[in-house]
């Protein structure tokens, strides 16, 4: 379910994070659905627990699960989701990366085709195929 990079730059927990967050995004994880236990995630992948603990901490605070005292650790439902200022946030991370990907070389035209197919896996609606023309 999880795969981390031990050797990569970025800290163990940001990584769960954002593996987590892709599963909830994608909708492998379902709202209200049971994360795994801290010990259990723990002895699963073969780190320590307080880096599984500050990675729930940190999706509970960007509203992604709640905890429920002595039952554990859940996916929030969509209403439940980041407030605004998360959302701005957001926003201006995706404009810093979109003015680099464009001075990588990226066109809009590339952009727009890698929105669609987030939009697809997503969403499950339209996406480009070969020929460069929507279809659903």
């Amino acid at each position: 379910m999880f795969q981390l990079d031990v050797r990569s730059r970025k800290p163990i927990y940001e990584q769960l994070v954002d593996k987590i967050k892709e599963l909830i995004i994608n909708r492998i994880l379902k709202p209200d659905e049971q994360l795994p236990s801290v010990r259990m995630l723990s002895s699963q992948l073969t780190i320590n627990p307080n880096t599984i603990q500050r990675a729930y901490r940190e999706l509970e605070s960007q509203g992604y699960i709640y905890s429920i005292k002595g039952k554990g650790n859940f996916v929030s439902a969509i209403e439940h989701m980041p407030s605004n200022e998360q959302l701005n946030d957001l926003k201006k991370d995706i404009r810093k990366l979109i003015a680099e990907a464009i001075y990588l070389g990226l066109t809009k035209e590339d952009l727009y085709v890698l929105f669609d197919e987030a939009h697809h896996q997503t969403k499950g609606v339209k996406k480009h195929n070969d020929s460069g023309k929507l279809h659903k």
